[in-house]
Order: structure tokens, then sequence, then C-alpha cells
């Protein structure tokens, strides 16, 4: 049950960053407005027939293999607590291929079961207000803290704190009213992804998932798929197509996976061409969101103008101003750019943003590591520039 007197928090996108963000604030006795356009939550990138939950292994630890690293064993935390295997996810291994190979622990993944059981499981513990076929088109501050505004620029949704969660369109969000600078402030960029699949009748053609350039899943069951979609499928990708921001499916793409699979499993590459020619091959497509140094952005929003002032005060020592003295839009925040890892990092970020917000200590995680996905980064790098 929500604290009398709780803190509210308006949410806006539905997808896993967002049901993630929404979780780890219930837990922390937050009343919450979830805004969407879509009819229902998971509509978009997270949609995804199914998912890898799996390390991201490098020679040395990069920030973004050490963020998945922690990711996956949250997330893993989440499914097993919040959902039984066969309903939404399975644990496997998968044969890295190609560079740094070998197998690892990992879990198939459809990533709307998790959406779903983080949103039941926050309107169990607060006050949860799913607003659907609500577009946003712009945020504004106002004497209240944050207001939603559609394209008419009516209020649709108001709350003291905001966390924009809206992969790509948060772009658009924090480019207007709300003032990030401008643009490269914020470098946000589409990247759209098409996953090739058919319904797998006879036996799988590999014992077990294999990455290289994409995953092949030979096998994933799942009575909670869609109705369109058979119960049992193989499935291979997704393409990764930077600058593309649409969801139209192409056979181009479906040959990009073919040709990626080849290396992987010839026999799989030779069935999914001929399932193209038979017209019985299917396809997903949906765009993600990426930043221009490929990790999430996780905290509080830059205030452009403020920084500007900052730096301008420092003069010639604006070299040394630290990224943590950045100025930020009270009460506006950002959970985005979690690029194709979502699986992997959604929950540990949701949890990271939501402990922030809620002034809990985060001495538990590498400084470096906060920096890393501090969503001021640009902006600060940019002013110390000018």
């Amino acid at each position: 049950m929500t604290r009398p007197g709780a803190a509210h928090a308006l949410v806006i996108g539905a997808g896993l960053a967002g049901a993630a963000a929404c979780a780890a604030l219930a837990r922390r006795g937050w009343r919450l407005t979830l805004v969407d356009a879509a009819a229902g939550p998971a509509q978009g990138a997270s949609a995804l027939p199914v998912g890898m939950l799996s390390p991201h292994v490098t020679r040395a630890p990069t920030p973004l293999s050490r963020l998945s690293t922690l990711g996956m064993a949250t997330t893993l935390a989440e499914l097993q607590r919040l959902l039984p295997q066969g309903q939404g996810w399975q644990a496997c291994e998968v044969d890295n291929l190609g560079h740094d190979p070998g197998r690892w622990p990992a879990a198939m993944v459809r990533p709307a079961a998790l959406v779903q059981a983080w949103l039941d499981e926050a309107a169990q513990n607060t006050a949860l207000d799913c607003l659907w076929h609500t577009p946003v088109q712009a945020l504004a501050p106002s004497a209240a803290g944050w207001q939603a505004l559609d394209a008419q620029g009516r209020c649709v949704a108001e709350a003291p704190v905001a966390v924009v969660a809206a992969a790509f369109g948060s772009h658009t969000l924090l480019a207007g009213p709300a003032g990030c600078m401008d643009p490269d402030a914020l470098p946000l960029r589409p990247v759209k992804g098409q996953m090739s699949l058919a319904a797998q009748h006879g036996a799988p053609l590999a014992e077990r998932p294999q990455r290289d350039n994409g995953v092949f899943v030979p096998l994933y069951e799942d009575a909670g798929l869609p109705p369109e979609w058979p119960a049992r499928i193989w499935a291979m990708g997704s393409t990764y197509e930077r600058g593309e921001n649409s969801t139209h499916l192409s056979d181009l793409a479906h040959e990009r996976n073919a040709a990626s699979l080849d290396t992987v499993c010839p026999a799989a590459a030779q069935g999914l061409r001929q399932a193209l020619q038979q017209g019985e091959l299917r396809g997903w497509a949906q765009v993600r969101c990426a930043s221009l140094d490929r990790l999430p952005l996780v905290g509080a929003v830059p205030d452009g103008d403020a920084l500007k002032a900052r730096m301008a005060a420092a003069g010639a020592r604006r070299g040394r101003v630290p990224l943590a003295e950045v100025p930020r839009r009270p009460g506006l925040y950002l959970l985005a750019a979690l690029g194709s890892r979502g699986l992997t990092l959604a929950a540990w970020c949701a949890n990271q943003l939501a402990a922030g917000m809620a002034g809990e200590s985060t001495t538990a995680v590498d400084e470096d590591l906060l920096r890393a996905i501090d969503p001021a980064r640009f902006a600060w790098k940019q002013a110390r520039r000018q």
C-alpha cells in the first residue's frame, strides 16, 4: 500500500525501462502515473518475441561489460522471483562465437512478460495509474512540478517528479521546453532491429542458442506468446541498423540475418532462406535507442542554461569543473539508451535511478561507473570544450 503523503512520480514510457522504473519506485512507496501512447505496456521494442539475457564478454573490463555483469545478475534474480520458468523465460546457455568465444550462462526471455510482472507488482505495492492511448509531445515545468503535454499543448498528466523512459522519443521530449541545451548534449540515436522467425516443427538445429553477429535461438517455447505467433519458434536476429527509425519489414534485413546465420549454423541459414521463398518466414521489427557512446543514460537531467552560466563563471577553470557539479533540472530524470541490452540493463539501472531519487547511498557502486551513465556527461563535455 502507498504511504500517506508518498512522493508522486510521472513515468513516460511503458517498456522495459519504464516498467522497471515503476517497480523500483513502487518498492520505495512512490505513487505513480504511467503514460504511454500505446494501448498497453510493452508495445514497442519490448514486444520482442524472444530476447537473450547474457553477459557482454570482453578481454578486459569495459563500462558496458561491467554494467552487463551487474545487470544480468539483477535481471535473473527478478525473473526467478516473479515468473515461473516456461512462462516468459527459460534458463539456458549460449555459445559465444567469433570474438571472445566461450559458453556462458544465459536465459531466453519474452520481455513483455517481465514488463507485465513488474507493473503487476508495482500495482500491488502502490497506487499505479496507467494512462494508455496517451501520446506525450512535450514536457513543461509547472508550479506542481512537471506536466506531460499532448499535441495540442494540453496537460494529460502532472506530478512533482518526472521520469522519461520513452526510448528514442526521449530526445524529442527533452529537447523541448525541458531544455537540455541542444541536440548534441543529448545524442540519442534510433537503431532499427529486425528479427527473422518461424514455427519450429521438428528437432532444433542446434543444441543451444548461438551468438555471433546476432543470436540464433534454435527453439523457444512459450504459451504466453501473442496469438499471432506459434508457441514453438526458432528465431535469428536482430539486425542493427543505426539511424533507421522505421518498423517496416524487409527481405533485405531477412537476408542480413541469413548471412549472419551462415557463420553460426549453415543448415539454419538454408532453412531461413527456404522459409522466405515459400512465404513461411515471419519477421518482427522495432526501433531501439542508443547513445553516442552506447552506454545508457540514467539519472537527473542537466540544466543547459544553468550549466552555461556555471562554465562562464568558471572562466579559464571550466575544464576543472567536475561532472558532479553540473546543474540539474529539479525533479526531472532520464532512463534511456539501453540499446539492444534492455533485458540486461533495465532492472539494475532502474534500481540505481530510484535509489538516487530517494536519496539513498550509492557507495556500493564504483563512482566511475555512475559517471559513465550520467545523463549530463555529453552536456558537460560539450561545455568544457566551449
